[in-house]
């Protein structure tokens, strides 16, 4: 009796924001369709539900672009979490979901995945299927969002004189009718968004973490020179609109210490330069689970290679060389291109990477993150000098 493997299509719909009581709502509310689809429906949803209020109480109240210190027209901060950091939190799901459905299916379809390993791979997927379908997860979520994120809005966030949301008393501040709205609604709906995106960076990681212990049949000399491992890096891309929308929070929570604090752009360059950094690398370290594979791999071949170079190469000497092969025409002959293919296939190896990304990938991904902070030189830079040494730098 022949037992039927697993096939592609088991796996074809696996993604880690494809789930979730979220999800589900958005289908039932006619905001999603099966994959995702109705990107703009969701935005403008979420934007009538955290933005439009706050705009229309705070001109009831006479605070949308006077009478307190910080009008809501000019908080900056508020406009760019509701206006551009949730938007792309919210778009940029389909983005992920396209791109590592995409991979998922590759690791088969590439032969990553041993035979053998298949069965191993469907549990790894059931596994993370299951903890991004949690409801307890996401319940537990928005426990988080109304307490540790009432904190956190209260403690780091909001500022502490008049303002469109908040009018100080007595030591503490006494919200508005649009700083209830924003404090109740808004701002809890928001975080939950942010930290459902953690936990699903959390699902790939943990995914890719029970990928990477399986045996997997890597190529040494594959024209990526990562093993085979080369769709994972670019598969990382998805993320780029992510680490945009931190970038943006980022943007706007130094613009508001700058314009109503004093506070200088300088003083925030460790800030900057750390948070870059960390979330590419939350982006890029599941991919270094990979490493150990990759460089076992590229011994592996090395000697391997290594040692069919030093026979055929051997047999070549004794054909053509003096005293070899007589009467036999040199010119186009298959020996003089095999030998050539195996140079360059050697030369593929040693050239392989043990991190299945390149360069190009980190680059795309500092410099989504790191985009959204750049208008802030205005503040300390003239736009005219900001554009010539722009230019000298291009050109």
């Amino acid at each position: 009796m022949v037992t039927a493997q697993p096939t592609l299509q088991d796996t074809s719909d696996f993604s880690p924001v494809l789930g979730g009581p979220l999800y589900q709502l958005w289908r039932r509310s006619s905001l999603s369709g099966p994959a995702l689809e109705l990107v703009r429906r969701r935005v403008v949803t979420a934007i009538a539900l955290t933005w439009v209020p706050l705009a229309l109480l705070s001109i009831l109240e006479g605070r949308a672009w006077s009478g307190v210190a910080l009008s809501f027209l000019r908080d900056i901060e508020t406009h760019i979490r509701f206006l551009v950091a949730l938007p792309v939190l919210i778009a940029s799901e389909l983005e992920v979901h396209q791109r590592i459905r995409s991979a998922v299916k590759r690791l088969l379809d590439g032969n990553v995945i041993a035979p053998e390993d298949v069965p191993k791979f469907r549990a790894a997927i059931d596994t993370a299927s299951r903890i991004r379908n949690s409801i307890t997860i996401e319940t537990a979520l928005l426990i988080f969002v109304w307490t540790v994120g009432q904190w956190l809005w209260h403690t780091h966030i909001a500022l502490t004189e008049p303002s469109w949301y908040a009018t100080p008393h007595g030591g503490t501040f006494r919200l508005t009718l649009a700083g209830h709205w924003d404090q109740f609604v808004s701002v809890p709906a928001f975080q939950f968004i942010l930290l459902r995106w953690y936990f699903r960076i959390f699902i790939w990681f943990g995914f890719l973490l029970r990928i990477s212990r399986f045996h997997l049949q890597l190529l040494p000399a594959h024209p990526d020179r990562m093993g085979g491992l080369g769709f994972l890096g670019e598969s990382t891309m998805a993320f780029s609109p992510v680490l945009f929308a931190q970038g943006a929070l980022l943007s706007g929570l130094i613009a508001s210490r700058i314009l109503f604090e004093n506070e200088n752009l300088f003083s925030f360059k460790i800030l900057i330069a750390t948070w870059v950094v960390f979330f590419v690398l939350v982006v890029l370290c599941p991919l270094l689970m990979f490493v150990p594979q990759l460089a076992r791999a590229k011994r592996r071949g090395l000697e391997e290679y290594g040692v069919l170079s030093s026979i055929y190469v051997a047999d070549f000497n004794k054909k053509w060389l003096p005293g070899g092969a007589k009467g036999e025409a040199i010119l186009g002959t298959a020996d003089i291109q095999s030998l050539a293919d195996l140079v360059n296939s050697y030369a593929v190896v040693r050239r392989m990477r043990v991190v299945p990304f390149g360069l190009d990938e980190v680059k795309q991904l500092v410099v989504a993150a790191a985009a959204p902070v750049l208008p802030l030189i205005l503040t300390i830079m003239p736009f005219s000098e900001l554009m010539k040494r722009i230019f000298k730098i291009l050109f």
